[in-house]
């Protein structure tokens, strides 16, 4: 977790009185990885240290499991209708999310999230979404860097950044490509619930990345 980031906002204003929760979203097409390695960070995170407060889960849009784009099937605890209040939001990307950027039902409920949802997060080709959805106008962002001229497309104004594995706006926080996605993870922890907890997840994880070749 050596990436600079600019976290340009407050931290939001947490609910009291209630466990707060992390939403992961799987939908047809989804890569893989962008979802399974944000839910390994969360997921261990808040199943082994549930004293911070917090839950993590997964939902798509009826509940039901999905076919990530490598053809792994995903399941889901909630569908949109049932899912607990949250208080984050992770939207990952993959081939599926170049549907959402036309479906205007899907872009919908993320404008409704984004009225609703404290901090939304999106990893790879997620952000695609959230800048159709007009959620990064003026926003500085990343995303997987096949499509950085893509999110530049959909919305020139926002920021593009072409260097960081994640970018943190405050109550925006993406991520570049597939794995970028765990460092986006662990930010997150490090934001919720303090540096030193993020380090013992990714102690737990046994996340040091040194890649062979």
């Amino acid at each position: 977790m050596t990436d600079a980031y600019d976290h340009t906002a407050d931290e939001p204003t947490w609910p009291a009185g209630r466990r707060r929760q992390i939403g992961v979203l799987v939908f047809d097409g989804v890569e893989e990885l962008d979802a399974v390695g944000p839910w390994e960070v969360l997921s261990t995170w808040t199943q082994q240290h549930p004293q911070d407060g917090w839950d993590a889960f997964c939902l798509s849009l009826d509940g039901r499991p999905v076919a990530g784009a490598k053809t792994l099937e995903l399941g889901a605890h909630h569908s949109f209708a049932d899912a607990p209040d949250m208080d984050v939001l992770v939207h990952p990307g993959g081939p599926g999310t170049r549907l959402m950027l036309h479906d205007s039902d899907h872009l919908a409920w993320v404008r409704r999230q984004r009225a609703t949802v404290p901090l939304m997060a999106s990893v790879c080709t997620g952000s695609l979404v959230y800048a159709a959805a007009g959620l990064l106008i003026g926003r500085r962002a990343t995303t997987h860097w096949a499509s950085l001229n893509l999110l530049s497309e959909l919305d020139p104004t926002v920021i593009t950044d072409v260097a960081s594995r994640f970018v943190d706006d405050g109550d925006l926080v993406t991520s570049a490509g597939v794995s970028a996605g765990i460092d986006m993870a662990l930010h997150l922890v490090a934001r919720l619930a303090g540096v030193d907890r993020a380090r013992e997840v990714r102690r737990e994880i046994q996340y040091n990345p040194l890649p062979p070749v």
